[in-house]
């Protein structure tokens, strides 16, 4: 009897980066299980392997590839109107979280008309249109460029879906839908319109319960919501509306509480008197924030400083849009002058600031990534596509909380790694072990992730691998091995698919 690691050998090939499209069509078949799926979803692919995912006549299989983040978002368009409802579904609601993706690619504009003007949920009538937007609504996937794209639309129903994102259109785009000469159309922007309106505010606020924190922060407050504020203590989320008043802001600046004092420091619209006022306060954080001003000029810029402050260096939060909040006016978002200014400040968390923007020259970019402070470096890392490879590693080896998204990175480096392979943590050892500049894979590693990846280094010689792939514990690393002969993987198929004899090399009992 033949025993054979079949799941291992399937799930090695598919991930395997030197497999051609005739080898990779084949884990389509539905003999291939689990691994044609986490093959579809979670690696790039040829065209031809697209192509055949995409009229693959299994809806697993094009489900599975509707979730997929690395190949070009345009070529998954026909899956928008593809007959199977949970198809279109999970295009909608963007690559799973297995991947650890902090940044999300926006689907083209054409495959985000297509989701949002569907009439129905699909054939299998598993679920509806209105489910399958309401995914695509929560996605990250929809760029606040559409919606100010679409508020002009011929279409009412597109003017519609752009009130969604109320405060992301321009005065001009809200004030052209308030008086839109659809009655749908300003019906839906006069209720999108009510965060504005004082009046509306406070008649709305019993209904918010214990959400009452995102009106304060968030609503233009009638005179008595902001005597309630002060008289119920509630007053943090007011230090950070942008619709609060002067002389609010001055009571604020002078509240007990140093967090609500540093919030209205960090503001754009504070005065100079009070920004000379806060310089001196008695806690370090308030006249820190005080401090950077006049750098956060407008409400944009405040944002961009806002998503830096307070978050630590192993902070994972989700990666936005460069530009993705101005409560002012959203087509002028901070211009490159600003985040260049920013890179050279001798403020730490204004150099964080210019580092976490893509758009940062390369010039200023190889600065930052010598910078003394260890938060710039790492916010370079994780948000600049030109960080140097030297520092993507290091970044690697010293924080563990951002290994998966830099292992996402395309200019992540393959190579240059050999010298970690002594390092005490397994997982620095594991990507050291794969380098194919090292001549001696330990294969024989305590950590069973460092012996996987030594089975995937191309350096093996060809009896070494084919015993590693007779291994079990060893096989899916031998399995998505470069050096692996396209034969070899093809007579693996074989056994694996065809249940033909067992390929030369495997273990006979």
């Amino acid at each position: 009897m033949f025993d054979s690691p079949r799941e291992p050998w399937l799930r090695g090939i598919a991930f395997n980066p030197a497999a051609p499209s005739d080898v990779l069509v084949r884990l389509l078949d539905p003999a291939a299980g689990e691994a044609g799926l986490l093959m579809c979803e979670g690696r790039d692919l040829p065209d031809a392997v697209i192509d055949a995912a995409l009229r693959h006549p299994a809806g697993v299989i094009r489900r599975a590839f509707a979730r997929n983040r690395y190949v070009d978002p345009a070529r998954l368009a026909p899956l928008a109107s593809d007959p199977s409802g949970i198809v279109r579904g999970w295009l909608a609601s963007g690559p799973h979280p297995r991947h650890h993706s902090r940044s999300v690619r926006p689907l083209p504009d054409d495959v985000l008309m297509t989701l949002l003007m569907a009439q129905d949920g699909g054939e299998d009538g598993k679920v509806t249109a209105k489910e399958i937007v309401g995914e695509l609504d929560s996605s990250r996937q929809i760029p606040l460029s559409f919606f100010r794209s679409i508020a002009g639309h011929e279409l009412p129903e597109l003017r519609i879906r752009a009130t969604w994102r109320w405060e992301s259109l321009t005065p001009a785009q809200r004030a052209r839908l308030l008086d839109d000469p659809d009655p749908a159309v300003r019906a839906e922007a006069q209720d999108r319109n009510w965060r504005l309106d004082p009046g509306r505010v406070e008649a709305m606020l019993p209904s918010f319960g214990s959400r009452n924190g995102f009106v304060f922060g968030t609503c233009a407050l009638s005179p008595a919501l902001v005597e309630q504020c002060f008289t119920d203590g509630t007053v943090l989320p007011m230090a950070r509306n942008p619709h609060v008043p002067a002389h609010v802001l001055a009571r604020l600046a002078r509240h007990p509480d140093a967090e609500v004092r540093a919030s209205v420091a960090a503001r754009p619209d504070v005065g100079p008197d009070l920004v000379a006022e806060l310089r001196e306060d008695p806690d370090a954080v308030v006249r820190m924030h005080a401090r950077l001003h006049p750098s956060p000029r407008t409400w944009a810029e405040y944002w961009a400083i806002d998503q830096v402050l307070g978050h630590g260096p192993d902070c994972v939060c989700p990666i936005g849009e460069p530009f993705n909040r101005s409560d002012i006016d959203p087509a002028v978002g901070p211009s490159p002058d600003w985040f260049a200014t920013c890179a050279v400040s001798e403020e730490p968390v204004l150099r964080r600031v210019a580092a976490s923007w893509p758009g940062l020259s390369a010039e200023l970019a190889g600065t930052l990534a010598q910078d003394d402070d260890e938060g710039v470096r790492i916010r370079l890392a994780c948000h600049h596509p030109l960080a140097p490879p030297h520092l993507l590693l290091d970044v690697f080896v010293t924080r563990p909380a951002h290994r998966p998204h830099l292992l996402a990175l395309p200019t992540f480096p393959r190579t240059g790694r050999a010298h970690l392979i002594d390092h005490p943590d397994p997982e620095v050892r594991a990507l050291a072990a794969a380098d194919p500049a090292l001549p001696d894979p330990p294969l024989e590693d305590p950590d069973a992730t460092v012996r996987l990846a030594s089975a995937g280094n191309p350096n093996l010689s060809p009896d070494a691998l084919e015993a590693l792939l007779a291994d079990p514990r060893t096989a899916e690393g031998a399995a998505a091995n470069p050096a692996l002969t396209v034969p070899r993987m093809h007579a693996l198929l074989d056994h694996c698919l065809n249940g033909t004899a067992t390929p030369p090399g495997a273990v006979q009992r």
